[in-house]
């Protein structure tokens, strides 16, 4: 059943018929029976088999001008997600239990695969048992069918939408790893996430709902909902996650949540160019249920490592930089060591929160007069306007500082204040460069002025 299911998937049957319409099924059959095809797990390991997919990604990207790396996600991320998980565990003790793994949008597999590697070569004796979820009929075939090539148990592997057909509902696990989509919207899955949503605490997505034109942070609160109580998820956002919304919007009452329940270690801000299908700035975030009685207790590490990269000798899609062994080793020592440098920076929970506050201006009428409403001043809403204040500040010392000695009449309707959450890493590690002096740029454009000269009289052999 498990393999009528993969092929299935994987519209094998379909393919069969267009080789035999197309005269080449034999030879097809000869090759694969061959010695040289045998592609059995003593033979061809995981890690060789994942050189194979993308070499395979690669031809089809280039043939075809798709977005093949879309269901892909290259061993240096993920090698690196795998080093930050299990950064301080032990699977050496002798009576340790087996430990449970889940991506929630799988592809292939390959996150998986990596965390069993890296976790054996912890402790080779160590037990994992992983669990996947895929919404792609054909990278959910090729992930079942690894696991039953593996000895694992392709049960649970499941096939359906993670946001809106939740087939792990109920369950827990000790590691989360996962590069969902993002970008993508909810619109059709936005019945039963709202229906989810209504169920609050008893529910996924009770905390808040992202803009539908984004669904990633849907899968952050999925994985959160997963965690054992001493679980850590480590999973891959783009930017929007870390600032859009207002105070009081879905995705700050997330952030919210996140931060107020000191759920979140550590954001990793990784190289640009290092994904097959975008090239946009994209983070790891690391969180847990165990940072009670630790050093990272009420704190949030960020790490900026922009620059920690080589340069791939041939680009693959956007996919233009690597992450080396070497990277890897230093930002989970980085993360490990929990101290500030260059490239890491330590804060309080409540440095990324603030209050939002409605300061009002009272409506006067053409004589300058007040207007009243039974003897209260009433706003006037041309003159409204907010103020975003850290919540270390204490609001009527930062009102009667920033606000009273430029408009004495103002005052806060404390009814509209809002507390938001947002993190702005790039704000946190900007330098500032001077600019280079007007005599520095001159000399500059002079000199090329005389090297083009030099080059149109060899030209015109003047």
């Amino acid at each position: 059943d498990n393999v009528i299911d993969i092929l299935a998937n994987m519209g094998f049957f379909a393919q069969i018929e267009r080789m035999s319409d197309a005269g080449v099924l034999y030879q097809v059959i000869s090759d694969f029976c061959g010695n040289d095809a045998e592609m059995t797990p003593d033979r061809i390991s995981a890690v060789d088999m994942g050189y194979v997919f993308e070499n395979l990604v690669q031809r089809f990207s280039e043939s075809y001008d798709e977005e093949a790396g879309a269901h892909f996600t290259s061993r240096d991320i993920i090698y690196l997600m795998c080093d930050l998980l299990t950064e301080d565990s032990n699977f050496t003790e002798e009576d340790a239990a087996a430990k449970t793994v889940y991506d929630m949008a799988m592809g292939t597999s390959q996150m998986l695969t990596c965390m069993e590697e890296r976790i054996h070569a912890l402790d080779n004796n160590a037990e994992i048992i992983c669990y996947g979820q895929e919404i792609n009929p054909f990278t959910f075939g090729i992930a079942k069918a690894d696991m039953l090539i593996r000895g694992g148990d392709p049960e649970n592997m499941r096939f359906g939408n993670t946001l809106n057909d939740d087939k792990f509902s109920g369950y827990t696990f000790d590691y989360i790893i996962s590069n969902p989509p993002f970008g993508i919207d909810w619109k059709r899955e936005a019945a039963d996430v709202e229906a989810e949503y209504k169920k609050g605490d008893a529910g996924r997505f009770g905390v808040g709902l992202p803009a539908k034109s984004d669904g990633q942070m849907l899968f952050l609160l999925n994985g959160l909902a997963k965690l054992k109580d001493t679980g850590r998820m480590a999973i891959i956002q783009n930017g929007s996650s870390l600032f859009t919304g207002d105070a009081g919007s879905g995705p700050s009452e997330i952030r919210r949540y996140i931060l107020e329940n000191d759920l979140l270690e550590a954001i990793i801000a990784l190289p640009n160019d290092i994904f097959y299908n975008t090239g946009i700035a994209t983070y790891i975030w690391v969180l847990s249920n165990k940072k009670a009685g630790t050093v990272r207790e009420g704190k949030v590490q960020l790490i900026n490592a922009n620059d920690m990269f080589v340069k791939r000798r041939k680009a693959l899609g956007n996919k233009r930089n690597d992450i080396s062994e070497e990277d890897i080793a230093e930002i989970t020592k980085i993360y490990g060591d929990f101290k500030e440098s260059e490239i890491s920076q330590i804060y309080d929970n409540e440095d990324f929160g603030y209050t939002k506050i409605t300061v009002e201006r009272p409506l006067r009428d053409e004589e300058g007069n007040l207007v009243l409403k039974k003897g209260k001043k009433q706003p006037d809403t041309s003159l409204r306007d907010t103020e975003n204040i850290p919540l270390k500040e204490d609001i009527k010392e930062y009102f009667e500082r920033e606000v009273l000695p430029f408009a004495q009449d103002a005052w806060i309707d404390t009814k509209k204040s809002k507390v938001g959450y947002e993190i702005p890493f790039t704000r946190y590690f900007y330098k500032y460069e001077a600019p280079r002096s007007s005599a520095e740029i001159m000399a500059e454009i002079m000199d090329l002025e005389t090297e083009l000269s030099g080059s149109l009289e060899e030209v015109f052999d003047l």
